[in-house]
């Protein structure tokens, strides 16, 4: 294969030279002025350009430059004087040029520095395809994911809208939450994907068990703790949600090293869940969920911290205190501090 380079001087005798002189290893291509060349850009696709840097209405490096927006994968060689050296160092550096010539140029020299331009083109023009191709599969896989969520958390509202709606204002507890101490943008975003999916895990429990009071019989504990891991299943089968199921998994250890599974304590237990912990405490205190432990306002907030340094994290219990987090201060359609969690599922 023959590539095709744009040959732009506005001295005939040297397009005729440089035509001449590329034709048996290329498809030499010629334009008397930037201008033109331009034009021919327009409806042709070539890999070198070889431009003139001293042309009347528009230099070689003003028009390689507007070469560069229109077709950026091309490689841009520049013939210059020697007193024009010092001006083209910056064009190189920023990508401009590939390389620059001297007049008069040796033809072995420019052979040699078109050739390995060729082959720089061509290096340039497999990676672009790589990025392109990584790029539409990245699409494929965020696309697969969204689905994955969404699925999962139908799966969770058919088991109990209750539970759907638990999850939904556990989010927005986490999300408020996270922000106050300081997460960033993206951490906060697999915080509330964490908290919408976290109860997939118990659809796999058979039976209801409160993992924060019960004791459990052996039989009980191992039951529980291969149905949860089951349960995760759901989670970890879908590409990409790895730091997400790390948070749901622990969710259920205790501060103190007291809760489930691993007997995780204090800082050992991912940041993120020890804030998932709280927020879907804090719903279960705050809601007509369980109405056994049904509290509001500042009583919430005390409930919260009977099990602060023990069941939870006091810096996020505090945290979380600190907020004013009932469902009537955030509406549905006003939640001007937390966000959107379903422009949260759009973007994974």
């Amino acid at each position: 294969m023959k590539y095709k380079i744009l040959i732009v001087d506005d001295e005939p005798a040297n397009l005729r030279t440089l035509e001449r002189f590329f034709r048996e290893d290329y498809e030499p291509i010629t334009a008397a002025s930037g201008a033109e060349a331009l034009e021919l850009l327009n409806h042709v696709d070539v890999a070198l350009i070889i431009s003139d840097q001293r042309m009347p209405g528009m230099t070689g490096l003003e028009f390689l430059k507007k070469a560069a927006q229109m077709r950026p994968q091309t490689v841009r060689i520049i013939l210059t004087g020697y007193t024009d050296v010092n001006d083209l160092v910056e064009a190189i550096n920023s990508g401009i040029l590939y390389k620059y010539i001297t007049k008069p140029w040796v033809n072995t020299d420019l052979m040699q520095t078109v050739h390995r331009a060729a082959e720089h083109h061509e290096i340039t023009k497999k990676q672009h395809l790589l990025a392109s191709e990584n790029v539409r599969l990245e699409s494929r896989i965020r696309k697969s994911v969204r689905g994955c969520v969404k699925l999962i958390r139908e799966m969770i509202d058919q088991k109990s809208a209750n539970l759907s709606e638990h999850c939904r204002r556990t989010s927005l507890y986490a999300e408020a939450i996270g922000e106050r101490l300081g997460l960033k943008h993206d951490d906060i975003e697999r915080l509330i994907i964490a908290s919408l999916l976290h109860e997939a895990p118990d659809l796999k429990i058979p039976f209801k068990m409160d993992l924060g009071k019960a004791a459990l019989t052996p039989a009980q504990y191992r039951i529980t703790r291969n149905n949860y891991e089951n349960g995760l299943g759901f989670i970890s089968d879908v590409p990409d949600l790895e730091e997400i199921v790390t948070i749901i998994r622990y969710q259920h250890e205790h501060f103190d090293g007291s809760g489930f599974f691993d007997g995780l304590d204090g800082d050992k237990i991912p940041f993120m869940s020890r804030i998932l912990a709280v927020a879907s405490a804090f719903d279960e205190i705050n809601s007509a969920r369980n109405s056994a432990i049904l509290c509001t306002g500042e009583k919430a907030g005390e409930s919260l911290r009977k099990h602060s340094g023990t069941k939870f994290d006091p810096q996020v219990v505090e945290a979380c205190v600190a907020l004013d987090l009932s469902e009537s201060a955030v509406p549905s359609d006003k939640r001007s501090i937390m966000g959107s969690q379903e422009q949260v599922i759009a973007a994974v």
